[in-house]
């Protein structure tokens, strides 16, 4: 069984098959989405029914489903829709007009019912996932021991806001989850893509954009207090800002390895 992980791919489904063709997930693996299924791209709509059909697949809300939310839950507030409209979500407004008035309603409900964050044991190592991030500072286990219930804890903690929309100071600051072995849970977000990192921190594992000039998923955080290991994983590798600067990453947990694919023209 493997575990595989990715985020914000923006409505470009034609880009999320093409990477899904090369990872080919079995009925015993297990997939994370970390939400931002929608706005910007082509078909938000496709993206999400992809994702849906997925094998065991758990998807986390993001900031672009909870503007969307707000949009249809207060239709007289002209803020509620200028900030969805300004974030692309026109695009997702019109491929939901594509649907009958049950598929659309069904759509938004499974939605409105997905949770904000999640956490997983992959080979001895514990991910808490979120899509934007979180707060640092949350209750650490006294005996130091991440168990299940001490992460639940952490995440029960944490503001829902943060955990949709936190950059700055999540990305700027370690989590404090690791001790100086290494030992502890490593967050993995989306959110921000990584060419935005600079201006929050410089602490890569490697550049922002690959040799082609397109963003690619970081690490971001490993020192001595650490134990070498990174703390944060970005894996929001660009797919907003479309062809010619942004890709959709898969990351297989089990052993790190990433499947990319970039937006092309069009798609």
């Amino acid at each position: 069984m493997s575990t595989y992980v990715f985020s914000d791919v923006h409505g470009h489904r034609a880009t999320l098959e093409r990477v899904f063709e090369r990872v080919s997930p079995g009925s015993d693996d297990v997939v994370f989405c970390l939400g931002d299924m929608i706005d910007r791209g082509p078909d938000p709509v496709g993206v999400m029914r992809f994702t849906r059909s997925l094998p065991n697949v758990h998807v986390l809300k993001g900031n672009h489903e909870d503007l969307m939310l707000d949009a249809f839950d207060h239709v007289d507030d002209v803020v509620s829709q200028a900030n969805w409209a300004i974030n692309g979500g026109m695009a997702t407004l019109s491929s939901l007009r594509g649907l009958s008035d049950d598929e659309a309603s069904e759509l938004v409900e499974w939605v409105r019912g997905l949770p904000l964050s999640a956490h997983v044991e992959v080979s001895g190592r514990q991910y808490i996932m979120a899509h934007a991030g979180i707060r640092p500072g949350g209750p650490l286990p006294a005996d130091g021991a991440w168990d299940d219930a001490a992460i639940d804890g952490l995440l029960a903690a944490q503001i829902p806001d943060d955990l949709l929309w936190i950059r700055d100071e999540f990305w700027s600051v370690p989590t404090g989850l690791l001790n100086e072995r290494g030992e502890g849970p490593i967050v993995v977000a989306g959110h921000t893509p990584t060419p935005y990192l600079a201006s929050m921190t410089d602490d890569f594992d490697r550049p922002v954009r690959n040799s082609d000039g397109i963003a690619q998923m970081v690490r971001v955080g490993a020192c001595d207090a650490t134990g070498g290991v990174a703390d944060r994983w970005d894996i929001d590798s660009g797919a907003a800002g479309g062809a010619d600067f942004g890709q959709v990453t898969v990351m297989r947990l089990d052993d790190g390895e990433e499947f990319a694919e970039p937006i092309r023209d069009g798609e």
